[in-house]
């Protein structure tokens, strides 16, 4: 039996919420559609890309100005503006397809980190050709999923930072990068909305875990009754007494005393 995503949990800590927690309240506001369905939905989405690849890198590039520990301390303001920029255009994708109804968690997650960390989503997401099978999952496993995430993205924001000490050439650089990051983001979701999409529904027995998985479980002790019941069910005996003749007889229920006797030829 395969492992299903909603089988691996992880709990959130609201008291000291870090890039994981940000990430998973970052797919759950998920942005209203600017776009509606439309004749040339592949033009229309390069279209939207296009846009959004130059409104972000204009974001990034602006905020990697300051040098130093100044230019430190916007990464966060940076990758937080970014991401909320390509959530709005891969909304806005769905938008141009008809596929709003597609538009949750999982996809909007899958869409703007599927290329970042993909062993991530191997269980929330299967691809075989042009079709999609994406498994709706509680909370708590997407909280291990977006943990998987945010490793990925602290790896990659320590290289970024060294770019801080860089004037202007630092900020080009993140501009550029983040320029075709977003186009990335866009050709996820073009190939996600284009094609046939199966929704798999979370089980019903995963869907009451998640709404008791804070409340302590009671196990009810062991009474004698249970054991009395199990012994009345247990098989009988069937030993066996041999006799004289060779013959095999049963044994009563409650032998008192063997009855075989030896006879003499």
């Amino acid at each position: 039996m395969k492992n299903h995503p909603s089988k691996r949990f992880a709990t959130r800590d609201p008291e000291n919420p870090g890039l994981a927690d940000r990430l998973l309240d970052l797919v759950g506001q998920i942005p209203k559609p600017r776009e509606v369905e439309h004749e040339e939905p592949a033009t229309r989405s390069r279209e939207l890309a296009k846009t959004a690849a130059m409104k972000t890198a204009a974001i990034a590039g602006t905020l990697a100005l300051p040098p130093g520990f100044i230019g430190w301390a916007t990464i966060a303001p940076e990758m937080y503006a970014v991401w909320k920029a390509q959530a709005q255009m891969v909304s806005d994708i769905a938008g141009v397809y008809g596929r709003t109804d597609l538009l949750s968690r999982e996809q909007m997650l899958y869409c703007l980190f599927g290329h970042t960390a993909a062993g991530a989503f191997r269980d929330l997401v299967l691809r075989a050709g042009e079709r999609y099978l994406i498994r709706r999952a509680p909370v708590s496993a997407l909280y291990a999923v977006v943990n998987k995430i945010a490793i990925r993205i602290a790896q990659r924001t320590v290289s970024r930072a060294v770019t801080r000490w860089i004037p202007l050439v630092g900020a080009i650089g993140v501009a550029g990068y983040i320029y075709v990051d977003t186009g990335k983001v866009a050709d996820t979701a073009i190939a996600l909305f284009q094609s046939d999409v199966q929704i798999e529904a979370m089980p019903d027995s995963v869907e009451e875990d998640e709404m008791t998985a804070d409340a302590p479980r009671l196990v009810k002790p062991r009474t004698r009754k249970a054991h009395v019941a199990k012994a009345e069910t247990a098989p009988k005996s069937t030993a066996k007494a041999a006799n004289g003749t060779g013959t095999t007889t049963k044994s009563v229920r409650k032998p008192r005393k063997s009855t075989a006797a030896s006879t003499s030829h």
